[in-house]
């Protein structure tokens, strides 16, 4: 039992130290013949004093990357509470665009598949039918020869020219002699007997010792021959029936798989342009994210994946420490173990021999030559998916129990993958053409989209300088006109108060001469005043003019000397009274003037009224409209602008998704033949490692 527990012991310590050490050990040990057991202890010391240093490496990167966790952790909750409110309602729709463009991709994928099954199968069908056709020509040809050539023997024979349609020469059968042979042979309907009687009257017939006047008797032969002639007959008709039934079924065959390719192929079509009108809309879908919240949605998966990536890291960290501390203990309970006396007395009795090589099996020589050839193929790998396929079986091959059929199985199952990856590129070839066709086309179209709005944009903008230019000078008019209309109203009120007070006034100072007159005409003409006097005067005030200065009233003292008797001025009076008249008349005369000028004045300042509100009114109207067509003008520019935007968007989404296609398909095109030439050259060694691998039980030290 402590036997057994130290090799488990040493096989531990061999796996833990690979392939190298077992090499440095096997050799180690053929070297030196005394005990290898020592340098198994070299090595386990050696080990041990590694895992500790990685150890300590790997401590300080832990340190590192758990300062990188907090400190990350820290910036990414910071960044997410900042944009927190600013999550995108857009992810949604980026999403299932997405996973429709994942869809229609797959129905791409399957479409492709179907439609190049269904061409697969028309093309069998079409050889199996070649096939069906060139068997029916044949089994046609020979019965309708067999038919042909009993017709002719049988007329022959009822006309009794029998030995000449029989024989070509003297003795010799004629070509319709030997089909009707051959037809009594393919005949399976008729008797043996029938058969012999058949063939003993061609023999006589056919010697001459028949006549040309020979007629059977009893026509049994001729019997016979119409009914091996019905039968063919009959064969011919059921093999021209079953190639007629074929060829409807087989029409019927190529018509729905026509239809289906077609279907297919529309079907292809239509989810191509729909593919690439999703790529277009998730570039403009992702494009219309805002910086804060395409930050949202990369911080948070950035934090969840460092929360992964840190606790992951955490429990491997734990799980590496103890696992190392696991090691360092076996390797020194090992060496503790092997350095014994104990230990060493029993090695040095049971390793006599210093070789710890074990010995090839004559399969392995063959087995190392198709690895050979596998890690050659590896080396010129075009593609790292064929490398790591080529890796897998050269792992595979490496094992020292190989079982073949496994490997056998790997190959097949390369080659077929090979063989669907070569359809897969020839799909992708054909949706890479179609859609860069398309992209190219539609970044012209945009371009060509985009200088028009960008054309309309100028026109606008100087059909809108222009209209500004209008209203500018149509305002300013407007309040030219609007001031002048307001300096002649101003002008016009003026002149209504003058002429009105210089009516009222005028009025006024012929109702006083008037009322002067009158008291004149009271005291110097006292009749025609009593003839006139029916209306007193309005107010006593007029009769200030007319009153007499009373003298202050003095003492009175020795009389003075006075007047002599009292003389009127009568004649003075009348005088006055002419140049009272006079005066009323000139005042008339001005009111009546004035009037007239008043009315004129009135007129023209209505008329200018008049003409100044409709050139006003006109001018409104013309800023109304110029207003509109500035705003339809200010409209169009908006909208040529947003539609510009919008096009340059679309081009710079389609740009991007054209950027996309080449990167996705620039290598496949340019690189599509060199991948096709690579498989098949593949294909080609699999078969010949195959080859080899067939014979391994028998014949391993043959390519």
């Amino acid at each position: 039992m402590r036997v057994l527990a130290l090799a488990s012991a040493v096989a531990g310590a061999f796996a833990s130290s690979g392939a190298s050490v077992e090499r440095h050990l096997a050799g180690s040990a053929a070297n030196d013949g005394a005990n290898p057991i020592r340098k198994v202890v070299t090595l386990l010391e050696k080990m041990v004093k590694k895992v500790e240093a990685e150890g300590e490496k790997e401590t300080q990167l832990y340190k590192e990357f758990s300062c990188y966790c907090k400190t990350g952790g820290g910036e990414l909750a910071q960044s997410i509470a900042e944009n927190e409110a600013k999550v995108p309602q857009t992810a949604s729709d980026i999403e299932s665009s997405e996973a429709e463009l994942v869809q229609i991709k797959a129905d791409l994928k399957a479409h492709q598949e179907d439609r190049a099954a269904a061409k697969a199968a028309s093309e069998a069908a079409d050889a199996q039918r070649e096939k069906e056709n060139a068997a029916y020509s044949e089994t046609s040809s020979e019965l309708k020869t067999y038919v042909s050539a009993l017709t002719g023997a049988i007329t022959a024979i009822n006309k009794g020219m029998a030995g000449g349609f029989l024989q070509a020469a003297r003795g010799v059968q004629s070509s319709g002699a030997m089909l009707v042979q051959k037809a009594l042979v393919a005949s399976t309907t008729v008797t043996d007997m029938d058969r012999r009687m058949v063939a003993t009257f061609l023999e006589s017939a056919g010697s001459g010792k028949a006549t040309d006047n020979y007629v059977p008797k009893g026509g049994e032969v001729v019997g016979i021959m119409n009914q091996i002639k019905e039968d063919f007959e009959k064969n011919l008709a059921d093999v021209e029936s079953a190639e007629a039934d074929a060829v409807k079924i087989h029409e019927e065959l190529i018509a729905a798989k026509s239809k289906q390719i077609a279907s297919l192929s529309d079907a292809i079509e239509k989810k191509t342009v729909r593919q690439g009108d999703l790529g277009i809309e998730i570039v403009n879908l992702k494009n219309s994210l805002g910086d804060a919240e395409a930050a949202l949605l990369d911080d948070k998966k950035m934090k969840a994946d460092l929360t992964s990536s840190c606790d992951s890291k955490a429990a491997e960290w734990d799980e590496r420490v103890k696992t190392r501390a696991d090691e360092v203990v076996a390797i020194h309970e090992t060496i503790g173990i092997l350095n014994s006396d104990d230990a060493l007395d029993l090695f040095k009795k049971t390793l006599p021999s210093p070789s710890l090589l074990q010995v090839r099996d004559a399969s392995s020589k063959q087995r190392m030559q198709v690895l050979d050839a596998i890690r050659h193929q590896r080396d010129t790998a075009s593609d790292s998916d064929q490398a790591i396929r080529l890796d897998f079986l050269a792992t595979a091959l490496s094992g020292r129990k190989v079982d073949f059929s496994k490997v056998v199985k790997m190959i097949d199952d390369m080659t077929s993958l090979l063989k669907k990856e070569q359809v897969d590129d020839e799909s992708k070839q054909e949706y890479c053409g179609k859609q860069l066709d398309t992209t190219e086309d539609k970044v012209k179209e945009l371009t060509n989209k985009g200088e028009d709005l960008s054309a309309t944009v100028a026109e606008q903008e100087e059909m809108i300088a222009s209209l500004t230019a209008d209203l500018k000078s149509l305002k300013e008019g407007i309040e030219a006109l609007d001031k002048n209309v307001m300096e002649a109203s101003e002008q016009r009120k003026k002149e209504n108060e003058e002429f009105v007070e210089l009516t009222a006034s005028n009025n006024a100072a012929t109702e006083l001469i008037g009322y002067a007159k009158t008291r004149l005409q009271k005291f110097y003409q006292p009749k025609l005043y009593a003839a006139t006097t029916t209306v007193a005067p309005p107010t006593e005030e007029p009769a200030a003019f007319i009153q007499v200065q009373r003298h202050s009233q003095q003492q009175p003292g020795a009389p003075p000397a006075t007047w002599d008797a009292y003389a009127s001025k009568g004649e003075d009076s009348a005088g006055v009274m002419s140049y009272l008249d006079l005066l009323v008349r000139d005042l008339e005369k001005e009111t009546t003037e004035a009037t007239a000028n008043e009315k004129n004045a009135q007129k023209d300042y209505e008329s200018m009224t008049q003409d100044a509100a409709a050139k006003r009114s006109a001018d409104l109207k013309a800023i109304s409209a110029a207003d509109s067509s500035k705003a339809d003008s200010e409209a169009a520019k908006e909208t040529a602008t947003e539609s510009g935007a919008t096009v340059e968007k679309e081009k710079q989404a389609t740009t991007m998704y054209q950027m996309q296609l080449h990167k996705e398909c620039d290598w496949l095109m340019q690189n599509f033949d060199l991948r096709k030439d690579a498989r098949a050259t593949e294909v080609d060694n699999l078969n010949q490692a195959k080859a080899v691998l067939a014979g391994a039980d028998f014949a391993f030290s043959q390519k």
